[in-house]
């Protein structure tokens, strides 16, 4: 079973009593047997891509004939990490079939074959298989070479590296590599219901360059550098840069819209939006038939898997779904730009266009979103705010003479407790999660409780009397009771 970023397996064999021109005619003919599709094919060897049709697994196989020696590599073309043996398979699958097919030919029946490929045969001086193998260095310099903009690969290199040096910066500042907190999250910008719509808009695109731990961070970028490796060629800088925001404000909003009280970050959003884009354009003639349905089903396979494992939990799911169905808008909207390359008015106008009605249509789902959480937060800070002024009675100084004692207990003190009940009862209109309302229970409980002691005080105070004191004790020690309750309830949410 091969793992990597891609898949795959390789192979030598030797040549044995054949020629190179001679093995070569007899790879052709075990790759047709086997039904690959031979795309190149030179005196130094041949390509050929397994055709297992539209929603199956495929590979790229490269076979390269050298000193005696033909190497046969295995390579997937999907987005998968792990091949399950299949790159294996296709190696063994071929090198049986050889086997088989070179004791029915002879040499000279190969020579005669070898004579009708040559005009197929690419020429020496631009053989790609001729090509040394990569130095240690090379190998070094070409891993690097994806986080360095280049001619049509641009925009994608620079979103790498701004998604890393977030995430680099987030570490130095202290927030857990590997499972960051809340607070840190919230800090550094994610999407949250309660604050994204109390005015903090920004959220809706900070949360797209924030990652939760370096897992997270490693799959997202991974599948990012393959859908730009792809895609960016094909829209060009501006509409790639374009389709990103605009598919990570869908993704957003649609993540807002959907979760009440879920901390949302990560560039999947958008990046499932450019895999959306992608979709939409592979099924037009914009991508060459050939490849159009290798890529469909990598893509395909991607989406789906990637959708079903976010049922299991712990995944905005909600913000895939949006960000892919904003890129099939996006990508559907671009065609016929992408149809007109040199008309620079109809790309830069449907690009406008698609950001006046995404940005309006968010617009007015943000505003329509209903934010009890956010209105229950701000509600509370003022609950905490009277809570403040009713206990001011406990600041009086000793020598308080007794009609004050009297006005702060009473007009001030048990008014102010007396508000706070008023507040809580107002919750019941708001549509809070279960745990929130039984907290609410419990603050009503306790604000009942600080008035029955205010009770007792002012009588105490009145009559001048310590024959209260037991009773007061009494319901001190329950106020504390209901005050650890809601501590503990806090600390397990």
């Amino acid at each position: 079973m091969a793992v990597g970023f891609t898949p795959k397996h390789l192979e030598n064999i030797s040549l044995n009593d054949l020629s190179q021109q001679q093995f070569l005619a007899l790879a052709n003919e075990t790759a047709t047997k086997i039904d690959w599709n031979v795309n190149y094919i030179s005196d130094n060897g041949l390509i050929a891509y397994t055709d297992n049709g539209m929603f199956s697994w495929n590979a790229e196989i490269k076979i390269k004939i050298e000193n005696g020696i033909a190497t046969i590599n295995s390579e997937s073309t999907g987005s998968e990490m792990v091949d399950w043996g299949k790159n294996k398979k296709n190696v063994t699958n071929f090198i049986n079939h050889l086997e088989k097919l070179k004791p029915t030919i002879t040499k000279e029946e190969l020579d005669i074959k070898y004579q009708e490929l040559k005009e197929q045969l690419v020429p020496q001086e631009e053989d790609i298989l001729k090509l040394p193998p990569a130095t240690k260095t090379e190998q070094i310099t070409d891993f690097f070479s994806i986080f360095k903009p280049t001619q049509d690969y641009f925009v994608t290199p620079i979103l790498l590296d701004l998604n890393i040096i977030i995430f680099i910066l987030m570490v130095i500042s202290g927030v857990n590599i590997m499972q960051p907190d809340n607070e840190s999250l919230l800090n550094w910008g994610a999407n949250f219901r309660p604050l994204t719509l109390e005015g903090e808009w920004w959220r809706i695109i900070t949360n797209c360059f924030l990652h939760i731990g370096v897992f997270h961070l490693l799959m997202n970028m991974y599948a990012l550098l393959y859908i730009g490796v792809l895609l960016e060629p094909l829209l060009g800088r501006t509409r790639y840069i374009s389709a990103y925001l605009l598919t990570g404000i869908t993704a957003s909003i649609a993540s807002l819209w959907w979760n009440d009280f879920t901390i949302s970050a990560g560039a999947s959003g958008a990046i499932f939006g450019m895999y959306g884009v992608f979709l939409a354009l592979l099924t037009t003639d914009l991508v060459e038939k050939a490849t159009r349905k290798t890529l469909l089903t990598s893509i395909a396979i991607f989406v789906g898997f990637n959708l079903i494992n976010g049922l299991k939990g712990g995944i905005d799911n909600a913000a895939h779904i949006g960000g892919l169905l904003g890129g099939f808008v996006i990508g559907y909207t671009l065609i016929p730009s992408l149809k007109k390359p040199k008309e620079n008015k109809l790309k830069f106008g449907t690009i406008g266009l698609l950001s006046i009605l995404i940005l309006t249509s968010s617009f007015a789902v943000y505003k329509k979103i209903p934010n009890d959480i956010g209105t229950y937060d701000a509600q509370m800070k003022e609950f905490v705010s009277i809570e403040s002024m009713a206990l001011e009675f406990y600041n009086l100084p000793p020598n308080t003479p007794n009609d004050k004692l009297l006005y702060s207990i009473k007009d001030v003190g048990i008014y102010y407790w007396n508000e706070n009940i008023k507040l809580i009862d107002s919750f019941k209109e708001l549509d809070l999660p279960l745990e929130i309302r039984k907290r609410n229970l419990i603050l009503k409980e306790y604000c009942e409780l600080r008035i029955k002691s205010y009770e007792l005080l002012y009588k105490a105070v009145l009559e001048d009397t310590d024959k209260y004191n037991s009773q007061i004790e009494n319901y001190g020690i329950q106020i504390n009771a209901k005050m650890k309750e809601l501590e503990s309830q806090q600390q397990s949410q």
